[in-house]
């Protein structure tokens, strides 16, 4: 008999169709178009079937943690706990966005994407040796609509109906939005995303409080399990002998080492020393600086530690200086834009990064997905119908960045004394004006704010963005908290302006809402941190999930790119194009990276 989970959304329910019949079963899904992988492969395109088994990777990184539960919002659970849970389908890193088979070995889409039934493999284990069950699935979305993170809240929110019509299958039915543009009905990604949902022990959390972090080694039905840990400083996992899914195709040749160590330090210096004194096998290098200079030594010249530039194709970080609009201080869009104009960032490139970094001018920058040029096509059609609601200039002008034409001469039009001027012009036309060398409001308050930091490496950018706005009048201090401070305050909203970043895949979809919504704008713990709120935001970040052809897809995320660049809503920094690697030459990889970049899981050890 079929197993309701409890405590449904009436209203949702109640505006869901009636589903289509579910298609047969297959090995996969794709977001769009079809899988790239037929259904009898062997092994993914990108890893190293024959890959050795055996000895250990270590890894120095930087930071603390304080848990072992990744998905719940309290706590910083440990580097690699994502190596202990599964979900019921694994992504295939070398396509947008396309799951195969892991816990469940076939999938059944209704054709209208309204339900999906999983079928999960017999052969899945529990590390205590006990199987995987439909009722475990169940338990995992109940307990991750109460306590998980705000982002997996907001999906599983979507799930109408939840049914396990045998100990072996589960059925998923999903809610229709109202149908009043390309956002409503039903939202496509569900599938997908209740395919990679984690899946808990029902049995093991029996007894226990899911919503609080712990420290006790969670069962799970991954390829590792915790051996030992030393709460903030080390983190070590084991191979899980006898592992289930050792030969499934999406784990032949991944998972090679029988032991993963992480180590933490306070500070990234220390960290990169201990990686050059051996005390790591492989680190990956996100300051220009450090690569530029850092790893010169005995090792690396003869060979030992090798240094590669891996291109990928998929999105970088968004990073920024992002301004939190919930402030008044951040409200009129003139104002961030001014402050955009102030600082002489080709030459934070040159003089900070080496030149190694690329000024980043999208929110999914390094991709297809980025807005480029002005609008046409697809996206021509996805901004359209907001046209009297947007900037007249985002339809005639495409987005750039402020020029300095190279430095502080000034004198031309693109060099920085033109663009403070402009600047000036922009905040008094907001209602700021200089005095005495302040830049004040009607009442005489001065414009001054705080950059809220959580790694002192950050420092030299923020305090030259904040000397660069000493000529408009404006005091911005740079501060620096520990990480339990930042994520707490962070989570709170509690900031002027912080220096963070968006992430996005090459498939965007609910998670858009979450960075960028409305509603997630007064959510704490949520990832609009600049606090926007706008209906166009919401509409096209709502139309992304709905797109049906990858032309579509593209298209809507372009013009939401678009829409967000034009609200001015942080200062854009810097980017890398590549990743930049090094690793102890006893560590292997194999010859394919794949299309979202190098994946340590398909390394082996010598």
């Amino acid at each position: 008999m079929a197993r309701p989970i409890p405590a449904l959304l009436t209203l949702l329910a109640l505006l869901a169709p009636l589903p289509l019949p579910a298609g047969q079963p297959v090995h996969g899904i794709a977001m769009h178009g079809d899988l790239a992988l037929p259904p009898d492969f062997t092994a993914l395109p990108y890893v190293n079937p024959a890959a050795p088994k055996g000895g250990t990777i270590r890894q120095a990184v930087t930071g603390s943690f304080d848990s072992l539960h990744p998905h719940i919002v309290k706590g910083v659970p440990a580097l690699g706990s994502g190596y202990v849970f599964e979900t019921l389908l694994a992504r295939s890193w070398d396509e947008p966005f396309s799951l195969y088979g892991l816990l469940a070995d076939r999938v059944e889409v209704a054709d209208d994407r309204s339900s999906v039934t999983f079928h999960i493999d017999g052969r899945a284990r529990w590390h205590d040796g006990t199987p995987v069950t439909a009722d475990d699935v169940l338990f995992s979305l109940e307990v991750q609509r109460q306590h998980g993170t705000p982002n997996r809240r907001l999906f599983y929110a979507k799930v109408a109906e939840a049914t396990a019509p045998d100990p072996q299958t589960v059925r998923f039915a999903f809610a229709a939005a109202p149908k009043d543009g390309p956002e409503g009905g039903i939202d496509r990604e569900m599938p997908l995303l209740m395919g990679l949902m984690p899946i808990h022990s029902k049995a093991f959390w029996t007894g226990r409080d899911f919503g609080r972090t712990t420290l006790e080694p969670i069962l799970g039905s991954g390829p590792y399990r915790v051996a030992a840990v030393d709460p903030g400083r080390r983190i070590v996992y084991e191979r899980v002998p006898g592992y289930w899914g050792r030969d499934l195709p999406t784990r032949v040749g991944q998972f090679n080492a029988d032991r993963l160590e992480f180590d933490y330090y306070r500070d990234d210096s220390v960290a990169l020393e201990a990686f050059k004194a051996g005390q790591g096998d492989v680190r990956y290098e996100s300051d220009p600086a450090k690569w530029a200079t850092g790893y010169d030594g005995p090792a690396l010249r003869d060979g030992r530690i090798v240094r590669e530039e891996l291109p990928n194709r998929r999105p970088e970080p968004a990073r920024g200086l992002i301004a939190n609009t919930r402030r008044p201080l951040f409200a009129d869009v003139r104002v961030r834009r001014a402050l955009g104009m102030a600082a002489d960032f080709d030459w934070i490139g040159r003089s900070l990064f080496h030149g190694l970094l690329t000024r980043t001018a999208s929110y999914y920058p390094n991709s297809e997905l980025a807005a480029r040029g002005l609008p046409e096509g697809e996206e021509l059609r996805a901004l359209e119908p907001f046209r009297d609601r947007l900037p007249p200039d985002l339809f005639t002008h495409p987005f750039a960045l402020p020029d300095t034409g190279g430095g502080n001469s000034g004198g031309g039009p693109a060099g920085l004394r033109a663009n403070r001027r402009d600047a000036l012009r922009l905040l008094e036309e907001a209602g700021w004006r200089v005095r005495d060398g302040r830049l004040t409001d009607a009442a005489g308050t001065r414009f001054a704010f705080e950059i809220l930091l959580s790694d002192p490496s950050q420092e030299r950018v923020a305090l030259e963005f904040a000397r660069s706005l000493e000529p408009l009048g404006i005091a911005a201090r740079v501060r620096t908290v520990d990480s339990a401070q930042f994520q707490a305050r962070q989570d709170r909203f509690d900031f002027d302006m912080i220096m963070r970043w968006w992430a996005s895949t090459l498939s965007p979809g609910n998670e858009q809402l979450y960075y960028y919504g409305s509603e997630a704008a007064g959510q704490e713990g949520s990832r609009n941190l600049a606090g926007i709120r706008d209906p166009v935001v919401d509409a096209l970040a709502r139309s992304i999930a709905a797109a049906t052809t990858r032309a579509e897809l593209v298209g809507r995320v372009r013009a939401l790119d678009r829409v967000l660049l034009w609200g001015h809503y942080m200062v854009p920094l810097f980017h890398s194009p590549v990743d930049r690697i090094a690793r102890w030459s006893r560590l292997h990889r194999p010859d394919v990276t794949p299309l979202y970049g190098p994946m340590i899981e398909t390394w082996w050890v010598e």
